[in-house]
């Protein structure tokens, strides 16, 4: 990197699985502007797509039209923020709003979206619990055939020396990254970056965390092998898949979207309770302020607020 860019070039990790690079590598080939401009307008146009499609499927009858629903998707905040920093917010969102939207209807497209999700992987975690809780087996089935189709591709196209160098590196990007506040504590989103916000250590952050995760793990297979409905399952599953993991960023905010709009067509179907819209309102403005308030008050709010978004899920999941 300071080989291209200069040797003030600070330390950037690239921690992605091989699989990315089937992404990645057809865009080398262009002009980086235009790469940069080829890989967010997809993505971008697959993040809209999956929103309409899952807004239509489960808001349906609540008088939303497509272009409303373009113009919503467009203007939550976590797209500005995804854009700015040139990342991948688009596509993860989109992967897992389409499988979302598909599952009832279209269980095996689903499960090969929510497969392609192993790009990312941190965000992915709980998607076995919720298939395999809910008997989706074809979707679990799929998905895992996606997951050993995309390794099996990506090593035969890369080499399998590229899978050796990222699990060898794992540990080295762990510290550099979770311990050693690679990116700031205040970018992140996590239990684990709001302890450290803290200052609480390191033992104790991981523990909470692994804690954190666990309990997500038990509410997700609750939820999804209850009777409540697939779309309050559907939004409690982004919800968690952000706060399962230590090493998540603001960008990925952009799976509030999905959760946002479930969320809302529930409460417009079964009416609010008091206080419900005002944290609907605070999710959605949250990706313009939560790194602001983290950096300067020492206030992880984000973490709190998603949280809170998730009880609120479960109460309603659990009434019906």
């Amino acid at each position: 990197e300071r080989a291209l860019f200069g040797n003030a070039t600070p330390y950037y990790a690239f921690s992605y699985p091989p699989i990315f690079l089937l992404l990645l590598a057809p865009l080398a080939l262009l002009p980086y502007p235009a790469a940069l401009i080829a890989l967010q307008a997809s993505t971008f146009a697959l993040y809209l797509a999956a929103m309409t499609i899952l807004c239509r499927r489960f808001c349906g009858g609540l008088g939303a039209s497509n272009t409303l629903i373009l113009v919503l998707a467009t203007a939550f905040p976590a797209v500005f923020v995804n854009l700015t920093h040139g990342q991948n917010g688009f596509l993860t969102t989109g992967l897992l709003t389409l499988g979302l939207a598909l599952l009832a209807e279209r269980p095996l497209l689903a499960g090969l979206c929510f497969g392609s999700l192993a790009l990312k992987p941190q965000l992915g975690l709980l998607l076995p619990f919720a298939l395999a809780a809910g008997g989706r087996w074809k979707s679990f089935l799929a998905a895992a055939i996606a997951v050993v189709a995309l390794i099996l591709i990506s090593a035969t196209l890369f080499g399998m020396d590229n899978w050796q160098a990222f699990l060898s590196t794992a540990q080295f990007s762990r510290r550099a990254i979770l311990e050693q506040d690679g990116v700031g504590y205040e970018k992140m989103i996590s239990v684990f970056a709001g302890l450290r916000l803290w200052h609480a250590p390191l033992i104790l952050a991981y523990g909470l965390q692994a804690l954190a995760s666990v309990a997500l793990v038990i509410l997700t297979i609750r939820l999804w092998r209850g009777t409540g409905s697939l779309r309050l399952k559907a939004a409690m599953l982004p919800l968690a898949a952000l706060l399962a993991t230590p090493f998540a960023l603001d960008y990925d905010l952009m799976l509030l979207a999905p959760a946002l709009a479930l969320v809302g067509a529930e409460g417009r179907a079964r009416g609010f309770r008091p206080f419900e819209l005002s944290l609907l309102t605070l999710l959605w403005a949250l990706p313009l302020f939560g790194r602001s308030i983290a950096l300067f008050a020492h206030i992880p709010l984000t973490p709190f607020a998603i949280l809170a978004l998730l009880m609120m899920v479960k109460r309603r999941a659990e009434r019906a």
